[in-house]
């Protein structure tokens, strides 16, 4: 992992710590900006989106019915 210092002008500062107050569990300010980074790049497609997790249940029956 790579480490940054950002300088942040007032307006989006002032965002942030909107947003952040706004939420019921804060996220750190780390959390906020790699998200918000993390989508920019996207968005123009300089990286990749995470394939989408898919859970497929089993067949009907399948299962042991000996679970205790």
């Amino acid at each position: 992992m790579k480490r940054a210092t950002v300088t942040i002008p007032d307006d989006l500062a002032e965002a942030m710590e909107s947003y952040v107050r706004a939420q019921e569990a804060p996220p750190p300010l780390t959390a906020v900006v790699q998200a918000a980074l993390r989508q920019f790049l996207t968005n123009r497609g300089y990286l990749r989106t995470r394939g989408q997790l898919r859970i497929k249940p089993a067949p009907r029956g399948s299962g042991s019915r000996e679970v205790r």
